[in-house]
């Protein structure tokens, strides 16, 4: 793995051998059909983009566009709907009096928006904790979902900490999206819920000729549920191609790298960066054993290259802000400049392959978008 930042130099990345070869247990076959029952709910775009495709010396690129999901910028809110649905089902057959929670959650901007809107529209209350670092348009934009906010004077650790605290209360749930040992279900399920987005690439992919299916997935990775889900999708195929899979972190947060590195799961400090909803110091401890047997390779990139991304996203028409970016960004990084073609033969790619990157946001989600020239 290099630490060198210069791009005449490699980048911050790990590759591992035998992630294709990895099985695991397919996700739940209900949840696409929950999440097609919700009102207004369409699935997002797959978009080609052939200008990438030749930028990036491969076959073709596609951009899988959660900047609107359910009216919300994020792809956030597939989780947290799937994962609210279960545990107030769970709570209505086991209350003595049934009547409203109060569900708590931390988040950088898009789960906790999300866990605001789902309960505001189940007529729930929401308190979500907010670290520091985190716009202020973003913490309105929770509040405007008629949620309380905290903001807590620390990163994000700490506020899924207090969350965690302040769920102890009566008549109150914690729906987090990252787990640790003793909590573990509702994690479980949000992460469950992020499976619809999967077998829309695959439906969406058919459409456009790739039945094969895609040879390298880059997904966006903080604590590491959303990449959980794409491993168990990719990685619970008994047959078929199986892509390589790579998650993108920032440098100033990069928990999975380090962990993916040291065969085992750290904690890291973490910085400011313009990906904030990837500002995680810490892997989820569910995701973990997905992570460390379905990744085939993990970098890291500066906020600088991620802003450059979504510039470039916006030039192709896409919106995608820092955080949705950190894909193309991550993906130039290895397919591009020094030593790329080793990275290249290492993930088994050429100018035939198939690329899909997740955009898990839209610039609305994240007010800090393009804040870099």
């Amino acid at each position: 793995m290099s630490d060198n930042r210069s791009p005449l130099h490699a980048p911050p990345w790990i590759v591992r051998t035998g992630a294709r070869t990895w099985r695991c247990a397919p996700a739940p076959t209900e949840v696409r059909a929950f999440h097609a029952a919700l009102p207004g709910h369409s699935p997002t775009p797959l978009i080609e983009l052939p200008q990438l495709a030749t930028e990036l010396g491969v076959g073709r690129v596609f951009v899988k566009d959660e900047s609107c999901r359910l009216g919300l910028p994020a792809f956030k809110v597939l989780g947290a709907s799937w994962a609210i649905h279960r545990t107030l089902a769970e709570h209505a057959d086991g209350a003595e009096e049934p009547g409203p929670v109060t569900l708590v959650a931390a988040t950088d901007g898009n789960h906790g928006r999300a866990v605001a809107r789902v309960a505001r529209l189940l007529g729930q209350r929401a308190h979500i904790f907010v670290p520091q670092g985190v716009h202020p348009a973003a913490v309105a934009a929770i509040a405007a979902e008629q949620a309380q906010v905290t903001e807590v004077s620390g990163p994000y650790d700490e506020a899924v900490r207090r969350a965690a605290e302040a769920a102890d209360a009566p008549h109150t749930v914690l729906v987090q999206d990252t787990a640790w040992p003793g909590y573990e279900r509702i994690p479980g399920w949000i992460v469950e819920g992020y499976a619809t987005l999967c077998a829309e690439i695959d439906e969406q992919l058919a459409a456009h000729g790739v039945a094969a299916g895609p040879d390298l997935v880059a997904v966006p990775v903080g604590v590491g549920s959303l990449a959980q889900a794409v491993v168990t999708h990719y990685r619970s195929r008994p047959r078929g191609r199986a892509p390589a899979l790579l998650s993108v972190e920032p440098e100033n947060a990069a928990c999975v790298l380090h962990s993916l590195a040291l065969g085992e799961p750290v904690s890291v400090t973490t910085g400011e960066t313009i990906m904030a909803g990837l500002n995680c110091g810490t892997p989820s401890s569910i995701a973990w054993p997905y992570l460390y047997g379905g990744l085939d390779a993990a970098v890291a990139v500066p906020d600088a290259d991620s802003a450059r991304a979504a510039d470039r996203l916006a030039a192709l028409g896409v919106n995608s802000g820092p955080c949705g970016a950190a894909t193309l960004a991550g993906t130039r990084a290895v397919l591009t400049g020094t030593g790329c073609a080793e990275r290249r033969t290492a993930l088994g790619l050429d100018v035939t392959s198939v690329v899909v990157l997740l955009s898990t946001e839209g610039t609305a989600a994240n007010p800090h978008s393009n804040p870099v020239a």
